[in-house]
């Protein structure tokens, strides 16, 4: 069965598969095929006080409050292993949640839904651990699990654990991932691949040189210093989650009907993610991260923005590491420095199952 897309004079042929398989997981342009082709059916109708509903296909929706929003979003976490360098699965969820609040300009959450589904045998002293964890990153980020759920299935007919969350956050003003323009800049709050690469290193038992560590953290307070800088000048964010910077990069240039030219020589890449990414064979702009977040900032403000993140620990290895243009709209061009070439969207993350 095929569906066929066209936009920009580009005519896409897009496969319909018959049964799921791990790629329409994994981000990029096989999920967001996955949810416009079924779930946005009939259920893309916003109701009347929704800013932004189901349909933006944004990080969370927007509810108005009176003069301000209610911003909620949802994720569910299936990584393997659960312990990873750097962090486990409590963790991640805690910090997923909260920064898909963050990027929307909601950075003090008012509270979490944890749901937990375990398979019957899992180890009731890494459950605890898990606990442990959601309740410290919980305090990290300032904010607390009011309720959940707990369920068991059977043995073989679930990986372990999953954990569900939603988190709740009012702003007074909303940050979309689609408020880009020509000549913004656009900004990223530190390395790239340090998640993905980690993950794939310990499930795989890869004796890579140097310490690969995931960069999972909560990063609502370093993006609301960010805001807090030059109020206004924020006009876009993302978290580069699943597909990582470069499906990222291609959600918010179609969005906002701009093209962007990244710099590669001012992409923050750590030794050991570039080393390992070369030895897999694994581009650092497709694999995902947890810890990081990209904006798009008004060209006048950038300096500005830019020392707010730098003087957090969060955004030490900040950068500036592209321009928004009109031309080539939808496309992300990256400048080498000895040419230019387009950047692609990967179809799924290279490697599934790693949030």
């Amino acid at each position: 069965m095929e569906d066929i897309q066209i936009w920009e004079g580009i005519v896409a042929l897009s496969v319909l598969d018959e049964r799921i398989t791990l790629k329409y997981g994994a981000g990029g342009q096989a999920m967001r095929s996955l949810i416009q082709q079924v779930f946005l059916d009939g259920m893309a109708a916003a109701p009347s006080n929704a800013d932004i509903g189901l349909a933006a296909m944004d990080d969370g929706a927007a509810l108005r409050i009176g003069d301000r929003w209610l911003v909620v979003t949802t994720d569910s976490h299936v990584i393997h292993p659960v312990f990873f360098p750097g962090g486990d699965i409590g963790r991640l969820a805690v910090s997923g949640t909260v920064n898909d609040l963050a990027v929307m300009g909601a950075t003090e959450v008012l509270g979490l839904t944890c749901a937990v589904i375990l398979e019957e045998g899992f180890p009731r002293a890494d459950l605890i651990r898990i606990q442990r964890s959601i309740r410290e990153t919980c305090e990290e980020a300032g904010t607390f699990v009011v309720t959940g759920d707990t369920k068991v299935m059977g043995k073989g007919e679930l990986d372990g654990i999953v954990l569900n969350t939603t988190g709740i956050a009012m702003t007074g003003r909303v940050v979309p991932d689609s408020g880009l323009r020509p000549g913004d800049r656009l900004v990223l709050t530190g390395t790239i691949g340090d998640h993905g690469l980690a993950v794939m290193a310990r499930r795989h038992g890869l004796a890579l040189d140097g310490d690969l560590r995931s960069d999972v953290a909560p990063l609502n307070r370093l993006v609301r210093a960010a805001l807090d800088s030059v109020p206004g000048a924020i006009v876009a964010m993302k978290d580069p989650t699943r597909g990582g910077l470069a499906s990222a990069l291609h959600e918010m240039a179609a969005k906002s009907g701009v093209g962007i030219v990244l710099d590669e020589m001012a992409l923050p890449v750590t030794p050991q993610v570039r080393a390992a990414g070369e030895l897999l064979g694994i581009d650092p702009l497709h694999v995902a991260n947890e810890g990081k977040a990209v904006l798009g900032v008004r060209s006048e403000a950038v300096e500005a923005v830019l020392d707010a993140l730098r003087a957090h620990p969060l955004g030490r290895d900040a950068a500036i590491v592209g321009t928004c243009t009109g031309e080539r709209v939808g496309a992300v061009i990256l400048d080498t420095g000895f040419g230019r070439r387009l950047v692609t969207e990967p179809e799924g993350e290279p490697l599934p199952r790693i949030c």
